[in-house]
């Protein structure tokens, strides 16, 4: 016996953007549909209200679900069940066919790559809607694009979600649609998009700060050598790649100063509003995370929940740690895109991945609001790629095909090498032994634009960050960390005013480092935006972006001396 139609009448009430897009949909009604919503946005929910409307309709008597990874086959079925429709998340290529209690299924691409004919078999026995959620993921690999599209063809309707970065390569997703841009290539075209700027604007994630901590690292070569070098400053790609997981070895002093920075922010929120706020530190391999869980354990006072990938019982940890009040979640470099824990606030980017597809999956687990006014805290190296994608955490990027994917710069082959297994060491980790690495704090960077002057762990101008209220909005986080910046720039003021003069006879000073340069000129550009802002009220990231349209080069954050040198003469000019 079939289960029942959902209810449309007791169907949870839609955002803006959810009534938007299924009024377009609605409209159209085309076989394909693809809606691109930063994650937190509430894209679930926009497929299950289509879902419930073509099932009440008739259109379809079937979905069918496809999702990364086992756990959240799990959360799909249960947010289906909330508004009365009944999927089967314990579905395997052997059944055959789908039991008449349900609905429909949840599978996994990997599970579809295995056995598109089952599921092609499947899709044509009754009218599906077939919803291939973060749909990305079809194009990871030739088997599992190839079986999507083999598998669903014969759909009635399909509906494609992302919230993440697509990336540049030779491969097409099956079903998303393409045009060829005046360049020649080849970019998705998506039906309805909401970014992160507009649902920040919206009330409908929270405000990201990124607290980025350089510090000095030392390491030796496999060749004995030993060599030293500071996060943050120019250096070749080897360096800075050994000179981050440097800083991230559990047995140095960096990692340990950030996560005692780290416990002190989600104490700040936890005495300030979001009572029940949680930490996530993502690590790169299993031994790693069991490390890492050992330290905020011992700096917390409370053990750490530690969830290695879609092992056993993971689903089942995440979800008490999710309903309970525990600080602290460590996982193997992430919990799956998609998981929901809305209570996170606080994050530790503990893992070399780099991409930009990655770090936006990662991010993604923080921004989702629950009331007004709560805001998430990120605590990542101070490394110029990272940097960088903090400063363009609003960049929408499209599916782009022909185009070489080192030229973008979307992926980071050095890197990659090290993140291809959870419990591998790498060719990477073989070519030095970790020394030492100690940690400050170097910027803050919020809504593309840097803030602070640097300052020591443990130290009060650390604390003055570290202390920032977790009720803000999106205009206050801007106000408080300019004002924060002001003190902290006329407090150096007071006291270089008052040191004594120093005697004709003595020696100039030392010449600054490159670091203390680009921090210098950092700040010097940060104060003559926030002058330029008040002369015409122009927000300070719309500032940032006309100066980099006229000059060129990356974010401030990222910007090398010469670019922050020309930024600050053009900024004079306006």
């Amino acid at each position: 016996m079939s289960p029942p139609l959902p209810d449309l009448e007791t169907f949870p009430p839609l955002r803006d953007w959810q009534r938007k897009a299924l009024v377009g949909y609605l409209r159209r009604r085309r076989d394909d549909y693809m809606a691109v919503a930063t994650p937190g946005a509430g894209k679930t929910t926009f497929a299950l209200r289509i879902a419930a409307e073509l099932l009440a309709d008739g259109t379809v008597d079937a979905v069918t679900v496809v999702c990364p990874t086992e756990h959240l086959k799990v959360q799909w079925a249960t947010a289906a069940a909330r508004v009365g429709i009944q999927l089967d998340h314990e579905f395997r290529n052997a059944d055959i066919h789908s039991s008449r209690d349900f609905h429909g299924a949840v599978l996994t691409y990997a599970q579809v790559g295995m056995a598109p004919a089952v599921h092609r078999r499947r899709t044509m026995t009754r009218s599906t809607l077939v919803i291939l959620d973060e749909i990305h993921h079809a194009g990871d690999s030739r088997s599992w694009g190839d079986g999507v599209k083999a598998a669903f063809e014969p759909a009635v309707r399909r509906l494609m979600l992302t919230g993440t970065p697509f990336r540049s390569d030779e491969n097409p997703i099956p079903f998303v649609n393409y045009e060829r841009g005046e360049d020649g290539l080849q970019r998705s075209r998506a039906d309805s998009v909401y970014g992160y700027s507009d649902a920040l604007r919206d009330g409908v994630v929270r405000p990201v700060l990124f607290m980025a901590y350089s510090g000095e690292t030392r390491w030796r070569t496999n060749a004995g050598d030993e060599l030293a070098a500071r996060l943050g400053e120019p250096m070749t790609k080897d360096l800075v790649a050994q000179a981050w997981r440097t800083a991230l070895d559990h047995r140095g002093d960096w990692m340990p100063q950030v996560l005692r920075a780290a416990d002190a922010r989600l104490t700040k929120l936890r005495e300030h509003g979001i009572v029940d706020a949680g930490g996530l530190i993502i690590a790169s391999d299993q031994q790693t995370a069991r490390a890492y869980a050992k330290l905020i354990g011992e700096i917390s006072g409370q053990p750490a929940t530690v969830v290695l990938s879609d092992d056993d019982g993971a689903s089942k940890r995440i979800a008490t740690f999710a309903a309970s009040q525990d600080r602290w979640l460590v996982a193997v470099r992430m919990v799956s895109e998609g998981v929901d824990i809305p209570r996170l606030a606080v994050g530790v980017y503990a893992t070399s991945a780099s991409t930009p597809l990655y770090f936006a999956q990662a991010i993604g687990r923080f921004v989702r609001a629950r009331r007004k006014g709560e805001t998430a805290t990120v605590f990542l190296p101070s490394v110029p790629h990272l940097l960088g994608l903090a400063s363009e955490m609003e960049a929408q990027r499209d599916h782009v095909l022909g185009l070489p994917k080192q030229k973008d710069g979307l992926d980071d082959d050095l890197l990659e090498r090290a993140q291809r297994e959870e419990n591998a060491e790498g060719d990477l980790e073989k070519q030095f032994e970790a020394l030492s690495a100690t940690a400050e704090l170097d910027q803050v960077i919020y809504d593309g634009t840097s803030f602070g002057m640097g300052a020591m762990t443990g130290t009060p101008e650390e604390e003055e960050y570290l202390g920032l209220p977790g009720l803000l909005t999106a205009d206050q986080v801007s106000v408080l960390l300019n004002k924060r910046q002001a003190d902290q720039l006329a407090a150096k003021k007071r006291q270089k005013a008052a040191e004594p003069a120093a005697p004709a006879q003595r020696e100039a000073p030392p010449s600054m480092t490159a670091g203390e340069r680009r921090n210098s000129l950092r700040r010097q550009l940060n104060t003559l935006v926030a002058a330029h802002h008040h002369r015409t009220n122009l927000p300070h990231g719309k500032i940032h972006a006309e100066l980099r349209r006229l000059c060129g080069g990356p974010p401030s954050a990222q910007a090398t001396i010469e670019q922050l040198e020309e930024r600050i003469a053009t900024i004079q000019t306006l």
